[in-house]
């Protein structure tokens, strides 16, 4: 029987903890545990937006990022606590917690990925080991950083017809695309992040619920063509993006009427999205959606004009907890010293392990 794992994700959303129970080695997949989603309070989510905006102008840790590490590990530890509470999965059970940390800054062309979370805190609180830190060995080697989710995605998919494009749309959007053992994954562009700081800013709103507000918007289709020239769209993939490389447009917005600024970003993800499908080498039988995006049905039917997208729940998969159980997937090879990047996902020149292992007292 394989040994029991517990992921954590703290995703460029910004809402909260997502943290998912799976049995693996790393290898497989034998089973899916339960799942929990612990939304962050007000204060951790403002703390949060503030600090990776000012890596924006200042990439350097400051004294206040020590506070928000504790705050952030203290809040992963609560759901961990309350994951287990559930009592499906005993905390003996549990052989290790895959902890992504936080996304404050990530430019990988400058050698540079910064996530906050204390690893050995969280170990020493649940008493259970911690890998943590898995983009930076990653980086250290030249590739991208992200995405991470890939293998996982690989090892999930493998009863599946292909090719097979997965795609995770969350602050970032980002695709895999699987072929038997062939995989290729990038950051397509902005998923929610755009959308969900343009209704944050003029309705007062963390999101746009089902995509609402887009719909009843018309959206700015030449400003959309201009954003489709920025240089990321024509870099080669295997890419990554920082969650914040496109706020610059909200700018370019000011003054525009909520709808319809919320109907141009929403199609100018999508726009971002269906551009991915020049980078892959077949085109896929199906795409499958996970992430919080799925749920935006403006976002989805845009979509749907451009590629036959369903969301992942019509294979079976939990499209909220996918993310989470990706990270308890990657602690797994982690401690086994299996590959977390391979040159098709990343762009690192050799198949690399990483992450860095917490002891529990």
């Amino acid at each position: 029987m394989m040994p029991w794992s517990l992921g954590l994700m703290s995703g460029t959303s910004m809402d909260g903890v997502d943290a998912a129970l799976i049995r693996t080695d790393g290898i497989f997949v034998e089973a899916h545990g339960p799942f929990l989603s612990l939304p962050y309070p007000l204060d951790i989510r403002h703390r949060l937006g503030r600090a990776v905006g000012a890596r924006r102008v200042k990439p350097e840790a400051t004294s206040e990022d020590v506070e928000l590490e504790r705050a952030i590990t203290q809040w992963h530890v609560q759901a961990v606590e309350r994951l287990l509470a559930e009592g499906a999965v005993a905390r003996e059970d549990v052989a290790v917690i895959g902890f992504h940390g936080h996304t404050l800054f990530h430019d990988p062309a400058h050698g540079v990925t910064r996530q906050i979370g204390d690893g050995g805190l969280l170990a020493r609180e649940t008493g259970i080991g911690v890998v943590g830190d898995f983009r930076a060995n990653d980086v250290a080697h030249g590739g991208q950083g992200a995405p991470l989710a890939p293998l996982y995605h690989r090892a999930l998919a493998e009863p599946l017809t292909k090719p097979v494009a997965v795609l995770n749309i969350g602050g970032v959007a980002n695709v895999t695309w699987i072929d038997g053992d062939d995989i290729l994954a990038f950051d397509t562009g902005p998923g929610n992040a755009l959308i969900d700081d343009w209704t944050a800013r003029v309705i007062g709103r963390p999101m746009d619920e089902g995509g609402r507000l887009a719909r009843a918007g018309h959206a700015d289709e030449a400003l959309i063509d201009d954003l489709m020239g920025h240089p990321y769209f024509a870099r080669m993939a295997p890419k990554s993006l920082d969650r914040d490389e496109f706020a610059a447009v909200l700018e370019r917005l000011d003054g525009v009427d909520p709808a319809d600024g919320a109907a141009t970003l929403t199609h100018f993800s999508v726009r971002a999205m269906a551009h991915a499908r020049r980078a892959m080498p077949k085109a896929p039988h199906r795409w499958l959606v996970c992430g919080g995006g799925r749920r935006n049905g403006c976002l989805m039917e845009a979509l749907n004009r451009f590629v036959t997208a369903d969301p992942v729940e019509a294979v079976g998969w939990d499209g909220d907890a996918l993310e989470a159980q990706a990270f308890a997937f990657l602690a797994q090879r982690s401690l086994r010293k299996l590959a977390l990047s391979v040159p098709g996902t990343t762009g690192v020149a050799t198949p690399l392990s990483g992450g860095v292992y917490h002891q529990p007292p």
